[in-house]
């Protein structure tokens, strides 16, 4: 469980691909122990497992499950990585219930500057509609953020210069492609009322 706080950022330098699954290589400043090989760790929302640590280069692996739901299908070497370990237990709680479970990517679909904020608009087909509330909580690239507005083919969130500082939210431009996670406590309200149904 993850809380989509953002305070580092890697950089992929390097990916192997077989035919089912891949390894990313990730450097980065975060900093990791022996014993939190095989921990999960956020990677731009999804969670992944850390398989080697070894000074500021980690590896993750991704199944062929992960590359078909994630951006990770067209990451390419020098893209920017949002990293957030997982929440421990007795810290002060920011940010909303992350599960680093993906639900599915879209596309930015206009950027427009407001002051030192960004009103970024991004595609949503119709069927994922119904986990959007207005000033309810969505995942990023793994950033927690607040759904500023809903339109009939897209939603809007707005950016404030910190997450732009923080994230690689501020990389983003116009058909570009990002990693959704729908509130997880929106999701399992949907899935009851439609067994109750």
């Amino acid at each position: 469980m993850f809380s989509g706080i953002i305070t580092h950022t890697g950089k992929i330098k390097k990916i192997m691909k077989t035919k089912n699954n891949c390894i990313i290589q990730i450097k980065s400043k975060l900093k990791f122990t022996k014993e939190e090989i095989g921990s999960s760790i956020s990677c731009s929302g999804a969670c992944l497992t850390l398989e080697k640590y070894n000074k500021n280069l980690s590896s993750f692996y991704l199944s062929s499950e992960t590359l078909k739901r994630t951006i990770f299908n067209t990451s390419k070497i020098g893209d920017i990585i949002n990293l957030e370990k997982s929440i421990k237990l007795g810290k002060r709680m920011s940010g909303h219930f992350v599960q680093g479970h993906v639900d599915t990517t879209t596309q930015v679909k206009k950027i427009s500057p407001y002051g030192k904020t960004r009103l970024i608009n991004f595609k949503l087909l119709n069927r994922y509609k119904k986990y959007l509330i207005h000033k309810g909580s969505i995942t990023i690239n793994g950033v927690s953020l607040t759904i500023s507005k809903i339109y009939r083919d897209s939603f809007q969130i707005s950016i404030i210069p910190h997450t732009l500082k923080w994230t690689n939210l501020i990389n983003l431009k116009v058909k570009d492609s990002v990693n959704i996670e729908f509130d997880v406590l929106g999701k399992y309200i949907k899935n009851f009322i439609k067994n109750e149904n």
